[in-house]
């Protein structure tokens, strides 16, 4: 259905990578049902790329951590308030936020107490379910909708008066995570059908990446040791691509920062190594064994020992409720206990491989495709 009669304005925030690629497909899909609606807001290239106006560049946005933030949050805070007083000023149709609840739960709460008038949208429901269940109730206060990419979210916010969709995940769209074209991939690299290939992810974070490429190193190197056909491919964001190649050179590494060439590098790779993140579902949805690991500061790793209410961290093993993919996670994020899990995968992938398949059916709403159902509900708010 378009929308028709008006030319609405919709303020669009997202605060890293993933929820920059989450707006540009729902900015896609917003233009397809309202043709003349237009777009200001905070975002990323691919936001830009539809057509966003930023405030700012997104990348200040992008701070991991409870111990992690500390020392950005003036600099957060003022941005929270130039934005408030944006939308203030342009006084869009709606507001839709994605993600980044540090960032985004402090606006909407801003924008409620200045009484605004505006209909307030989040995109990605937070993480309840895992821990600090209590923020379901006060998120509620916030926000006129929530739109879920998992199926078992709704019913940790209903029950607090908070309208809820599962729209599904916007990573089944992606018709590179359908096709695969790994063998496109390994020939434009001169890569062997037989040639070993490790898919080397380190995250989107400079943070992480710092913390984590020590230890991927060590590990893919000695995996190099006991097998010396091994190649590495490593797709990162452009702003790290020199770093990451330097780093990594005496791998002697395939460092690729185009979205079409990852996707290919996945459906490529016998297995993976990735920071733990929503890079496991789209490693599961190319059918891509893997091993995830992460590490965070020691204080921020306390505290969340204590909060954590799920048994595990990697978003697969949560929809499949079992842990099919490793977890390598704080003191277990040690090349020692990396290699044989990596080792494993190598050799034998299959019972992996099969678990994977199912996690495109957990990811599927029923009425549409999760942008176009993420664009309706946005846009009946502005129809009501």
């Amino acid at each position: 259905m378009v929308l028709q009669g008006t030319n609405p304005l919709i303020y669009v925030v997202a605060g890293e990578a993933s929820g920059d690629l989450l707006g540009g497909r729902l900015m896609t899909a917003l233009k397809a049902q309202a043709p003349g609606c237009h777009f200001v807001g905070v975002g990323g290239q691919t936001m830009v790329a539809e057509g966003l106006s930023s405030l700012f560049p997104m990348d200040e946005l992008s701070v991991m951590g409870l111990v992690e933030i500390l020392p950005h949050v003036k600099r957060l805070l003022r941005r929270i308030e130039e934005v408030a007083q944006d939308i203030e000023r342009r006084k869009p149709h709606v507001v839709v936020t994605i993600d980044a609840p540090g960032f985004n739960f402090r606006l909407a709460k801003k924008l409620r107490a200045r009484g605004l008038q505006i209909h307030l949208v989040h995109y990605t429901a937070p993480t309840v379910w895992a821990w600090r269940p209590g923020r379901a109730k006060k998120i509620a206060r916030l926000f006129d909708h929530l739109l879920t990419l998992f199926p078992f979210e709704p019913p940790y916010f209903t029950p607090h008066g908070l309208k809820t969709t599962f729209v599904g995940h916007p990573l089944i769209e992606d018709a590179r995570l359908k096709e695969n074209m790994g063998d496109l991939f390994r020939a434009r690299f001169g890569l062997a059908p037989t040639t070993p290939l490790v898919c080397c992810l380190l995250g989107s974070r400079r943070r992480e990446i710092e913390t984590l490429l020590p230890v991927f190193k060590e590990t893919l190197e000695t995996l190099k040791q006991e097998k010396p056909d091994l190649r590495v491919v490593c797709p990162v964001l452009p702003a790290y691509t020199s770093w990451v190649q330097d780093a990594l050179k005496d791998l002697d590494p395939l460092v690729i920062d185009d979205l079409d060439l990852k996707y290919q590098a996945f459906q490529a790779a016998n297995a993976a190594l990735a920071a733990s993140g929503t890079v496991s579902l789209e490693l599961a949805l190319a059918g891509t064994p893997m091993v995830i690991a992460y590490r965070v500061n020691k204080v921020t790793a306390f505290l969340m020992k204590r909060l954590l209410l799920t048994r595990f961290v990697c978003l697969v093993n949560i929809l499949l409720q079992e842990e099919v993919v490793p977890e390598c996670v704080q003191e277990r994020c040690t090349p020692a206990v990396l290699v044989p899990y990596l080792r494993d995968l190598l050799t034998d992938n299959a019972r992996q491989k099969e678990k994977l398949s199912l996690i495109r059916h957990l990811l599927t709403a029923r009425q549409g495709t999760p942008s176009d159902l993420a664009a309706k509900t946005v846009l009946s708010l502005i129809r009501s």
